[in-house]
């Protein structure tokens, strides 16, 4: 089984709370929907299972795609991307008003992999700031 049905799904979207896994970004006000996501891939060996299954936006789980690991700058070591069931968000992110900073290798990584400070969804973030809808 690759998809979740309907009660895991539920499930992963209830635990998430309305928001991106990745970036916390609120669904209720994305143009897209959210899916719920394989953090580790079926194809790496991934079992579609409440431990194993994110709330993503769209951009992230595309970007992100099979990926579970990746390189933040030219030259750097390989990294492995951030676990929603087994990271501590805090531990790897900080927000600087509408920008995502990285407070570990393993958020530096993300980052980059999923483009989460593309100009595009920086500016959208800081337009949610200022209307207090994030």
């Amino acid at each position: 089984m690759s998809r979740p049905g309907a009660a895991l799904g539920a499930e992963v979207r209830g635990r998430a709370g309305g928001r991106c896994e990745y970036w916390r970004s609120p669904e209720a006000h994305a143009v897209i929907g959210f899916e719920v996501e394989h953090i580790i891939p079926v194809k790496h060996g991934g079992e579609t299972t409440a431990a194993n299954l994110a709330l993503a936006c769209f951009y992230c789980n595309r970007y992100k795609g099979p990926n579970v690991a990746g390189i933040a700058a030219p030259g750097g070591l390989v990294t492995r991307l951030f676990h929603p069931r087994l990271d501590v968000w805090e531990e790897h992110f900080a927000w600087e008003g509408p920008v995502l900073n990285s407070r570990s290798d393993i958020g530096a990584v993300t980052i980059v992999v999923l483009r989460i400070n593309l100009p595009n969804a920086v500016a959208v973030r800081e337009i949610l700031m200022g209307e207090r809808l994030w």
